[in-house]
């Protein structure tokens, strides 16, 4: 696995992710990566990709899967078909990086994992939002125990939209879930250890043009562990914290913007005891909590999220193929996610007809 120089790398896809994400940020790492090759259907796009990466570009992502001289292929081909594309690159010989969803049913998963087995090639599921700046301070400030006991997560990637892409369609494994989804999905598993935990669902389609769900809830509950409140809706204008953590001695909220976060020490509370006969008058129970106030806030570099979280992932896979270093975000973590999502869509099987009103324009 291990090798020396730049990575060569070959991108399947030149849309919003392959480009936007992965291409942007591998050229501002050119002493570890270079792009030697891309693949897209739209003539335009290679046309770009020859312009912008000095690079060959194909129209049939086979002819640059079935090149030799590549160090890793990332799938960021449409959705449903990333599975396919996967086991054909490790088919090919390839270490692959791979865009979410990573797949839509634990059967293709199982695909993916046994061809990237057979292979001996990395299988990297492309999950960089473990690394964003947020998540890691909440991660800190839960681990620290100053919120205590914590009894609730709330997570909230919420936002007010109205689409008609390819991604509202449930053909091309679109909806809220399995678009956006796998982020917030991903750092709530990681907050549940990664055990496979009771699923409650509900969706609904709302202002999407397609016949995928835009609106998501799940609950997502595992003994041992504080429930997690997870939503992805395209229906909520006041969207602001993205977290809500709920403890037995404080509480916290934020998200990428900044979080704030607040708690009390016991020994430094008022001392009190369970009274059966009524209090006093007309009382409720009241007292002075000593409260600790603390906030964060990204530095600049962590301000541009986007490349902050590419920065940390990249460097990560190069240690991986260059040093032999283990992936951080494992199949084997990505596989609970999948079985998760599978079973939030088996709870909510949607009709293949779009919703009333799609061809006045909702």
């Amino acid at each position: 696995m291990a090798g020396t120089g730049r990575v060569r790398v070959g991108i399947l896809g030149q849309g919003r992710s392959g480009r936007d994400i992965h291409a942007v940020w591998l050229r501002r790492s050119p002493e570890k990566y270079i792009i030697v090759a891309v693949s897209d259907l739209l003539r335009d796009r290679r046309d770009r990709a020859e312009r912008e990466f000095e690079c060959d570009a194909y129209a049939d992502y086979m002819d640059l899967l079935a090149r030799e001289d590549l160090d890793l292929v990332v799938n960021a081909l449409p959705s449903h078909l990333h599975s396919q594309a996967t086991v054909e690159a490790f088919e090919a010989g390839h270490h692959v990086v791979c865009e979410k969803p990573i797949a839509s049913s634990n059967e293709d998963f199982v695909r993916m994992m046994a061809a990237s087995e057979r292979s001996g090639r990395v299988f990297a599921p492309f999950q960089q939002s473990r690394y964003a700046p947020y998540f890691q301070e909440i991660q800190r400030v839960i681990d620290s125990g100053v919120l205590g006991r914590i009894v609730q997560i709330r997570i909230a990637f919420n936002g007010f939209a109205r689409r008609w892409d390819w991604q509202t369609l449930q053909e091309f494994k679109g909806g809220n879930l399995l678009n956006t989804g796998p982020h917030p999905m991903d750092q709530a598993l990681c907050l549940l250890d990664w055990k496979h935990p009771s699923v409650t669902c509900i969706m609904d389609r709302a202002n999407t043009y397609g016949d995928a769900e835009d609106h998501v809830k799940v609950l997502l509950r595992c003994e041992g562990y504080p429930t997690i409140d997870l939503e992805i809706s395209s229906c909520d204008p006041y969207s602001e914290d993205m977290y809500r953590v709920y403890g037995t001695r404080g509480g916290l909220a934020g998200g990428s913007n900044g979080i704030r976060w607040r708690y009390f020490d016991p020994a430094d509370a008022p001392a009190q005891r369970l009274l059966r006969s009524p209090l006093p008058g007309p009382s409720y129970c009241r007292e002075e909590l000593p409260w600790t106030e603390e906030s964060w806030a990204p530095n600049d570099e962590e301000k541009d999220a986007f490349t902050f979280m590419s920065k940390a992932y990249y460097d990560h896979i190069y240690d991986v193929l260059r040093n032999g270093a283990p992936l951080f975000i494992t199949p084997e973590q990505v596989a609970v996610q999948v079985a998760v999502m599978e079973e939030c869509h088996r709870q909510n099987p949607l009709s293949m007809q779009a919703p009333a009103g799609w061809e006045k324009g909702n």
